[in-house]
């Protein structure tokens, strides 16, 4: 069995006595900057000590440990600094790992560090891994080479070279060494499976990083970060074998005491992989032999208390031959090998399990059995017999450990990164108190399918891959680039009401539907239309609606003369932007498109109004759509919470009222009953153009449009009479609605109530201006100022305000999105800043400002021709002119804030809204998981 823990990293720290990259030795003369003992060195008084290691502590920061062993001919000389591949930045991957290299290149006081290292028969290396690098030297055991290897690594963590000719020579080093990894399957899947599992944390980049960072990474960016991170207070020294603790301490003191500790605080690492919310799989096909499985589960940090029992599931599940693994899939001949390992890390790490086949043994089983043995462990408990085999392995590695101070003062630097060098003790105490009902416990808990990712190798002879080509040089394609000829530039339109007016044409087609045409240059000879039909009554149309719906979606689904594919290509080719719906009281057309291309757009409008094909295949389609549209909405808040605030407004209308609120289950019911019969009935009965309104904005033929639409609607009557359907004020008492919403990480608010007034009451535009300051306009409203800006409570809140023309009614509401917890917080803001804009009101100044801004957005919505065509549709149907939006506006700049303030407070009143909240509330009251301790402070 193959275990990822500190023990195991053993093999990759302690190296052969003579280094691979060691130069011939060389007479070199000793480094002037080797320090010697001072007589009289200050006293340094120990932080801790446990079984023979005692740490201290320099006053710029740096972690000492003593660990003498007398039985030792040989000292160790170990550095950890608390930076490794977690800390690395966008374009930085493999950079800890890179500058560990070029440490290894020289100081001015030690220029050929592999020739000093030699000469003096030491054992040296680097290692870089997820939290942390450490560099080491095995010495003979003499005060000489103790004081020079202390010099010399005090020496390097402030003065190495970090030089553009060193980065030349051993980029391509380090990339071969990275070229030489992925020749092995086994590294790259886990690569591949590391980095699906970790979707924001840096765990889930490998520590040799990308080839491309590699290749092109900056000189001054390797320089800052080791400026960055190699300093005192970020750093741990071992010293364990034959020395005496006080001289030790005196050069210490001499060497690395002369070092000061940087102004700027380390940094800090700060972010946090989110909990795993369903399995994950990486498939990898390259050229290889044997077919392979890894899966992993995330587990908590190194340090939490839990470790003990995962590093004894480890063992039971993977151990060779105990364990459960091999049993299931190697004694049986599945496969042919298995292992389990993990990462105690700083930061929540891994437990993983791997299976290897044979070429010729299908995978499938082994995948099978594997995850059954696994995420079903604890179904079978695990016994004592298991548990104390484990135990007893680990205790012995753990023991052999501590025997040999030369591994253990390596071994160190993984319990540094993981919090704390004493974690070594504490760990194995832990260990030795597991009982097989915690290893049962641990395994319920993590080894879940939801917290799965899984990573298979399939050798694959000839890979078939995509090849990106290289990058284009950009401003070389585009230079001297003329394009196509200059379209139309249209002409400078004064969006005014009074000008509007002036230029607009208005009149009835023959078959009574009313027109309004402005013609006007624009750029690209664009045209905008909207046409608006109405039919039926309230009465006519009860419990029609959901079948108003379907017939309405089905019109763009095709003609009796063309598919649903030959609109859209036949649209596509004229360059139109085309919208046609239909309800139970109307249907609406809204067209973009060139001027040449217009004629040819309103017949295939007209045909999909008057023709639609009603085709079985398209209608199962649309209802398939509806409802998978309907059923995505049960877990959302915000549509939850948008149907509940309605229904509370819109009791007083009664089933089957074109204005009734249904609930969802309502909505879903009624999609799945109607028939395309149904639908189809509906637009006989109902569709026609005996009553509208159209507008048209832009470049066109004003003389010929007329008579070319009123041909297409000729003799296209609607068989049902239409009667305004009018709404109506209900007084509604006060009402809170909490929905829960559970695994929502975001909750809606809503508050509000009816008002009666209509658009042309003389409160009306110190109501429009109250709510735009309130919550309108972009963050600057008191709503966003306060709960956005200020609380930090709400990426989205504000208010509206909306009134009936012809009828005393009309919806102020107020709405936020928010985190769960923060619930009562945000209710709290909402009502203190709408009571305090209704009973204090605005200042001068913030009305102004807001009034300028208001006009600025009603003269910019009237600038864009597709708007203003919808705004002259309405004003047909209403009998308006601009006129009356010039008049609205002349109200709005005569408005005080008095008036402002008499406004709101005529109509709004907080105490009697409706508040409806949607979310996961009871999830929020749960008391929340520990906050882990932040990464890379000194351990």
């Amino acid at each position: 069995m193959t275990r990822r823990t500190p023990l195991a990293l053993l093999a990759a720290l302690l190296v052969a006595a003579s280094p691979a990259w060691a130069l011939a030795p060389a007479p070199l003369p000793r480094p002037a900057a080797t320090a010697r003992a001072p007589a009289k060195p200050a006293t340094l008084a120990p932080v801790a000590s446990v079984e023979g290691i005692t740490e201290y502590r320099l006053p710029n920061g740096l972690r000492v440990l003593l660990f003498p062993d007398p039985t030792k001919a040989t000292v160790t000389v170990n550095v950890t600094y608390l930076v490794g591949s977690k800390h690395e930045g966008y374009g930085e991957t493999g950079m800890a790992h890179l500058l560990e290299h070029l440490m290894f290149k020289g100081t001015p006081t030690t220029p050929n560090v592999p020739q000093a290292l030699t000469e003096r028969g030491a054992r040296p290396n680097g290692t870089t891994w997820l939290d942390r690098t450490n560099y080491f030297e095995t010495l003979p055991a003499s005060d000489d080479n103790l004081s020079w290897a202390l010099s010399f690594e005090a020496d390097r963590m402030v003065h190495s070279f970090i030089a553009q000719k060193d980065l030349d020579s051993e980029m391509t080093v380090v990339r071969n060494e990275f070229e030489s990894g992925e020749n092995d399957p086994r590294g790259i899947l886990f690569k591949r499976t590391m980095s699906a599992a970790y979707l924001w944390h840096n765990y889930g980049k490998a520590t040799i990083g990308a080839k491309a960072d590699l290749e092109h990474v900056p000189i001054d960016r390797l320089q800052a970060f080791y400026r960055r991170y190699y300093r005192p207070d970020n750093a741990m020294l071992v010293i364990a074998g034959r020395f005496q603790p006080e001289k030790a301490l005196a050069l210490v003191q001499a060497t690395f005491g002369r070092l000061q500790k940087p102004a700027e605080p380390v940094p800090l690492t700060y972010t946090e992989e989110p909990t795993q919310d369903g399995e994950r799989e990486v498939t990898l096909r390259r050229v290889g032999d044997n077919p392979l499985i890894n899966t992993l589960y995330h587990v908590p940090e190194g340090a939490h208390p839990d470790f003990a029992a995962i590093d004894v599931l480890t063992q039971v599940l993977g151990d060779v031959p105990s364990g459960r693994l091999y049993k299931a899939l190697v004694e049986t001949k599945k496969a042919s090998r298995v292992g389990a390992f993990n990462y105690q890390l700083r930061d929540p790490g891994i437990l993983g399990f791997r299976a290897e086949a044979r070429q010729d043994q299908p995978l499938a089983p082994v995948r099978d059995i594997l995850l059954k043995t696994v995420e079903e462990a604890s179904r079978t408990p695990f016994t004592a017999e298991e548990v104390g085999r484990a135990k007893t392995s680990l205790a012995k590695q753990t023991e052999l450990l501590l025997n040999n101070s030369e591994r253990a003062a390596i071994l160190l630097s993984e319990w540094a990164a993981v919090g704390d060098w004493r974690l070594l003790f504490l760990h194995r105490d832990r260990i030795e108190a597991v009982t097989p009902a915690d290893v049962t416990r641990v395994a319920a808990a993590y080894l879940k399918r939801s917290n799965r990712t899984l990573g298979t190798f399939v050798p694959t002879p000839r890979p078939d891959r995509s090849e990106l080509p290289p990058p284009v040089d950009v401003a070389r394609m585009v230079d001297g680039y003329q394009g196509k000829a200059a379209v139309a530039q249209g002409e400078a339109f004064d969006p005014s009401p009074a000008n509007i007016e002036s230029r607009v044409q208005r009149g009835e087609l023959s078959n009574g539907v009313k027109y309004a045409l402005l013609p006007k240059k624009t750029r690209g000879e664009m045209v905008n239309l909207a046409l608006d039909l109405h039919w039926g009554s309230a009465e006519a149309v009860s419990g029609k609606l959901p079948a108003a719906a379907y017939a309405g979606g089905m019109l763009m689904r095709g003609t009796a003369k063309h598919t649903r594919q030959q609109l859209v290509d036949a649209f596509d080719q004229l360059k139109a932007r085309v919208g046609v719906d239909g309800g139970a009281l109307g249907a609406s057309v809204s067209i973009e498109c060139p001027r040449a291309s217009l004629p040819e757009v309103l017949k295939l409008v007209a045909e999909v109004l008057r023709e639609p094909a009603f085709d079985a295949k398209e209608f199962a389609l649309l209802k398939q759509e509806r409802l998978a549209s309907l059923e995505s909405q049960r877990s959302e808040p915000q549509p939850q919470g948008s149907i509940a605030f309605w229904r509370v407004l819109s009791a007083h209308y009664p089933k089957g009222h074109p204005y009734y609120v249904p609930t969802l289950e309502e909505r879903l019911a009624d999609a799945k009953a109607v028939t395309l019969e149904q639908a189809r009935a509906f637009h006989r009965q109902f569709y026609g153009a005996s009553r509208g309104e159209l507008a048209v904005v832009g470049d066109f033929d004003a003389k010929a449009l007329p008579s070319l639409v009123g041909g297409l609607l000729a003799g296209w009557k609607s068989p049902a009479p239409y009667a305004r359907v009018p709404r109506t004020y209900q007084a509604v008492a006060p009402k809170s609605v909490v929905l829960e919403t559970p695994d929502k990480a975001n909750a809606y608010f809503l508050a509000g109530q009816l008002l009666q007034l209509r658009d042309d009451d003389a409160d009306w535009p110190g109501v429009m201006m109250g709510n735009f300051m309130l919550g309108g306009g972009f963050l600057n409203s008191r709503l966003a100022t306060r709960v956005r800006q200020q609380d930090g409570l709400s990426y989205g809140v504000g208010s509206s305000v909306s009134v009936e023309q012809q009828d005393t009614v009309g919806w102020f509401v107020t709405y936020a999105i928010h985190a769960p917890q923060n619930a009562q917080k945000l209710e709290v803001a909402m009502r203190e800043e709408v009571d305090r804009a209704v009973q204090k009101g605005f200042t001068q100044q913030e009305l102004d400002k807001a009034r300028a801004g208001l006009l600025e957005y009603r003269q910019s919505a009237r600038a864009q021709d597709g708007n203003l065509a919808h705004q002259l549709v309405d004003g047909l149907y209403l009998g308006r002119t601009l006129a009356f939006d010039a008049a609205v506006e002349a109200r709005l700049q005569k408005l005080t804030p008095e008036d402002v303030r008499k406004a709101l407070s005529n109509h709004v009143d907080f105490s009697k809204a409706t508040l409806v909240r949607a979310g996961d509330f009871a999830g929020a009251s749960k008391p929340p998981a520990p906050a882990p301790a932040k990464a890379n402070a000194a351990p």
